[in-house]
C-alpha cells in the first residue's frame, strides 16, 4: 500500500501531523465522525500539504493514542493501529470501524459531542442526526417508535380499500398490532400514523411541480402545473401517480402486427422511483418533503435522508447493492400489498424497465446520486429529441421506410411544438393580469395547447374554482385575446387564439 494514495482529506481519510496530547479533539473528531458513519481511516504524521514527515517511535505514539481513545471516547469504537514503513519513515494508521453503538462521543473540556463526516470535515452533529444516530445506536427504527396519537381517533379509509384491492383480503383491527402499525395499548406507532388518511406526521408530504423548460427559470412560465399533498402514504403514492400521468405523454406507432406504446418515461420505473422515495425517506428530518420535478427532458425525484448505511450511491455499483430498510414495518406493509418485493434491488429493476423501452439508448441510462441527507433519482424522457426505434417484429422495408420518415418528421414536430410554446410565451407577456393568472393561464395552455375546446365548467373543475372566479378568468384571457369564443360547440366554448392583438402590438413598437 502507498500511503500517498490515502492522504488526502476525504469523507473516508484524514491526516494529522501531530498527536496533540493536550489537544486531542483535534483528531478524535475524525474519530467520532468514521465511528458514527461507515468508517475511515486517520494518517499520523502527515504535513497539512502533504509532506510525509514520520515518527520517531512510533510503537509509543501508538500506545498514546489508544490510552487517549479509552479515556475520550464513549462508547470506545472498534479500533486498529497499524504501523506502516515507507520510503525510509514510520506512520501510524488508525482504522475505525462503522460503530453498531452509535452515537459515539468526545468527552472532555467539558464537552460531550458526536461527530459525522461531511465531505472532508468533521463537523458537530445537529439535532436531527443525533436523534437518527440514537436511533441507530438502540437497533430502533424511527417508524417503529409508539407516537402518541391514539388509534380510535384516526380512519384508515385509504389503507384499508388499497389492502383489499391488492390482496383480496380484509385489514381488521387486529392486523394493526401484528404489522406493528399499532400498540396493545391502542397507540399507532409513527409507521400507523404515517399510514392514516388524514396524518398527524404534517411533514409528511409531496410537492409536485411540472416545469415549463429545461429548469426552474425558464422565463415568464416557470411552471406548467403544481400541486401539494398531504395524508396518508398511500394517498401520497396514488395522487403522484396521478400528477405524474397528467403532465406526461404517450406517444405511439403502428407495426406490421398493431401498434407500440412509447411513454415519455416507463410506468413501473416511475412507479418503483416514488414508492422508494415515500417508503425510505428520513422521517426524522422535520421541515423537508419528497419533491418531484418534471421538466421538458427528465423528471427528477428528491427525497429526504441519504443512503441508510451512510455510502454514497454515486460511489456504488447499483446493480449489486444490497436491499436495506430504513422504515422496515412500513416496508413490510407495502410489500404485502405488492407496491414493492421483500428482496432485491429497486436500482436494477429501475434500470430493467428502461432497458426493456423500445427507444432506449444509453444516453438516457437512470440517473442515481445521494449525499449523507439527501437522495436524487433522474428518470430521462424517453422521447425527448430521440427517434423511435421500430418494433422488433416489422420487416426490413418496413423498418427503414419508417425510420426515415421519423427522422424526418420528428424534427419538424419538435420545431412546430417550440414555436407554438414561444408564441404563447410572447401571448402571456403581453395581458395584463396578476400571477396566479398567468400560472392558470399557462397550465391550461400546456393541456389544452390551440386546438382542444374548454369551457367555464373545465376550468372550475381544474382549478377548483368558484363560478364567478373561474367567469373572471375566462374574461380576463378573452379581453386579452388570449382565447377566443368558438361557435358550434354550445354556449361558452373557448379555445386559445394563435391571433393574439396585444402581441400584435408588442411587434409594432
Amino acid at each position: 500500500m502507498d500511503i500517498t494514495d490515502l492522504i488526502g482529506e476525504t469523507t473516508e481519510y484524514d491526516k494529522k501531523l501531530l498527536l496533540e496530547e493536550k489537544r486531542p479533539r483535534s483528531w478524535l473528531k475524525s474519530v467520532s465522525a468514521f465511528a458514527n458513519g461507515s468508517g475511515g481511516m486517520l494518517i499520523f504524521r502527515v504535513s497539512n500539504d502533504n509532506i510525509l514527515v514520520g515518527l520517531e517511535n512510533a510503537k509509543i505514539v501508538s500506545e498514546k493514542i489508544s490510552e487517549i481513545m479509552k479515556a475520550k471516547m464513549d462508547p470506545v469504537p472498534d479500533f486498529q493501529l497499524e504501523i506502516h514503513r515507507q520510503s525510509g519513515k514510520e506512520f501510524i494508521i488508525l482504522r475505525v470501524a462503522s460503530g453498531q453503538e452509535t452515537p459515539y462521543y468526545y468527552v472532555g473540556d467539558g464537552n460531550h459531542i458526536a461527530y459525522v463526516r461531511i465531505g472532508n470535515e468533521s463537523v458537530p452533529a445537529d439535532s436531527i442526526t443525533l436523534k437518527r444516530l440514537v436511533l441507530h445506536g438502540s437497533n430502533t427504527t424511527f417508524d417503529s417508535l409508539v407516537s402518541p396519537y391514539p388509534f380510535r381517533n384516526y380512519s384508515f379509509t385509504r389503507l384499508r380499500s388499497a389492502y383489499l384491492k391488492r390482496t383480496g383480503t380484509e385489514l381488521s383491527d387486529s392486523d394493526f398490532i401484528s404489522f406493528d402499525l399499532a400498540d396493545e395499548s391502542g397507540m399507532l406507532t409513527y409507521a400507523g400514523a404515517l399510514l392514516a388518511d388524514e396524518s398527524p406526521v404534517r411533514y409528511s408530504r409531496l410537492f409536485c411541480t411540472r416545469w415549463y423548460g429545461l429548469d426552474k427559470a425558464s422565463g415568464i412560465m416557470e411552471a406548467l402545473d403544481d400541486k401539494e399533498y398531504s395524508g396518508s402514504l398511500i394517498s401520497l403514492l396514488q395522487d403522484g401517480m396521478a400528477f405524474i400521468q397528467n403532465n406526461t405523454k404517450k406517444r405511439w406507432k403502428k407495426t406490421g402486427t398493431g401498434r407500440v406504446e412509447m411513454p415519455e418515461y416507463p410506468e413501473q420505473a416511475v412507479h418503483e422511483c416514488l414508492v422508494n422515495a415515500l417508503i425510505h425517506r428520513d422521517y426524522t428530518e422535520v421541515g423537508s418533503e419528497v419533491h418531484i420535478d418534471i421538466f421538458d427532458d427528465r423528471m427528477e425525484i428528491y427525497s429526504p435522508g441519504g443512503m441508510f448505511d451512510g455510502s454514497l450511491v454515486q460511489n456504488l455499483d447499483t446493480d449489486k447493492v444490497a436491499s436495506r430498510r430504513r422504515n422496515p414495518i412500513i416496508a413490510d406493509i407495502f410489500s404485502r400489498m405488492h407496491y414493492m418485493e421483500r428482496r432485491g434491488s429497486g436500482f436494477r429493476k429501475i434500470k430493467t424497465d428502461y432497458h426493456n423501452a423500445i427507444n432506449f439508448i444509453s444516453e438516457l441510462e437512470p440517473g442515481f446520486s445521494s449525499t449523507p441527507t439527501s437522495f436524487f433519482v433522474t428518470l430521462y424522457n424517453l422521447n425527448y429529441c430521440v427517434p423511435v426505434k421500430s418494433a422488433e417484429n416489422m420487416s426490413a422495408e418496413t423498418e427503414k421506410v419508417t425510420f426515415e420518415a421519423e427522422n424526418a418528421a420528428f424534427p419538424m414536430k419538435k420545431v412546430a411544438f417550440e414555436a407554438e410554446k414561444a408564441a404563447f410565451e410572447y401571448y402571456l407577456s403581453a395581458i395584463k393580469a396578476n400571477a396566479p393568472t398567468k400560472e392558470k393561464a399557462a397550465t391550461l395552455f400546456n393541456e389544452y395547447m390551440f386546438e382542444t375546446i374548454f369551457s367555464r365548467a373545465d376550468i372550475m373543475k381544474k382549478f377548483n374554482m368558484a363560478s364567478s372566479s373561474a367567469g373572471k378568468m375566462l374574461n380576463k384571457l378573452k379581453d386579452s385575446g388570449i382565447i377566443e369564443p368558438v361557435s358550434g360547440y354550445g354556449k361558452g366554448k373557448y379555445r386559445f387564439s394563435k391571433k393574439n392583438p396585444a402581441a400584435d402590438e408588442i411587434k409594432n413598437q
